[in-house]
């Protein structure tokens, strides 16, 4: 059911042209309504009938701005998500840690993603990215979301995360088989979870994406908690080859930025 914090639309456009009018009606809506809307509960709120949001609708999704659910609801899609991680308070972490990322990409040859825990769901967003230049690389879309049991940069957060999250997440409903890797089996995972921890760094081999892997390690505030996760992945073939230089690259980095982000210089611009 819609929520009823939203606004409704009074279906006056202003100056601007009724197709927009309606599309901010829809996305305002959306964003109000933790399960999405239908496309019924779109047309009342917009106070439209819903022949005419059809397209608008259709094309939303094309654009990838909203998803149509399998239970007919319309939620945010990955164009959302990727505006929203452009703002603050992200803006200012993305701002700080995109030359720590410049550079370590430049030392590992391989893509380097910055991510932090979803705001709505126990998923983590890709905030921002600096990708390699080699033409067979791990590629990702600012805003993409992803599961925090099987990619490593889920885990690095997740090892972080409440005990209360992190049992939601391991409950065996939720814990789906994407690659022949992927790890399902929640004791196996919470004892990978207490190995990050210790460690500092959580590493996958295949569990996502076939033939890419990864390894992120954590960015944790004054007191522990997490703020964000550095991720590098590649092709699993250049991943293992030079591993250990990764990884001593990526603890060294995050060491580094996690210095800048809870320690900054006074007068640092």
């Amino acid at each position: 059911m819609a929520s009823s914090k939203a606004v409704k639309s009074s279906g006056t456009t202003g100056a601007g042209p009724q197709s927009v009018g309606r599309i901010l009606a829809i996305l305002d809506l959306i964003a109000a309504s933790r399960d999405g809307a239908t496309l019924t509960e779109l047309a009342a709120y917009a106070n439209a009938p819903k022949t005419s949001l059809v397209g608008l609708v259709k094309a939303l999704v094309e654009e990838k701005a909203l998803r149509r659910e399998a239970s007919g609801r319309y939620v945010f899609d990955e164009r959302i998500y990727s505006f929203a991680a452009r703002v603050s308070p992200g803006l200012d972490l993305v701002r700080i840690a995109r030359p720590f990322l410049t550079r370590l990409m430049l030392s590992t040859g391989e893509t380097v993603v910055l991510g932090t825990p979803a705001r709505d769901a126990d998923l983590v967003v890709y905030i921002d990215k600096v990708e390699t230049e080699s033409p067979v690389r791990y590629t990702v879309n600012v805003g993409e979301r992803r599961e925090m049991y099987c990619t490593s940069m889920g885990k690095a957060i997740l090892a972080h995360s409440p005990k209360a999250q992190i049992d939601r997440v391991l409950s065996p409903a939720n814990l789906m088989r994407f690659t022949h890797t992927t790890v399902t089996s929640p004791d196996e995972l919470r004892k990978q979870l207490a190995d990050i921890r210790t460690e500092g760094i959580a590493r996958t081999y295949g569990e996502r994406v076939e033939g890419a892997d990864g390894m992120a390690a954590p960015l944790l505030d004054a007191h522990g908690g997490i703020i964000a996760a550095i991720l590098i992945a590649g092709p699993s073939s250049r991943v293992v080859a030079h591993r250990n230089r990764i990884e001593r690259d990526l603890l060294e980095t995050t060491r580094e930025l996690q210095q800048a982000l809870t320690h900054p210089v006074v007068g640092a611009s």
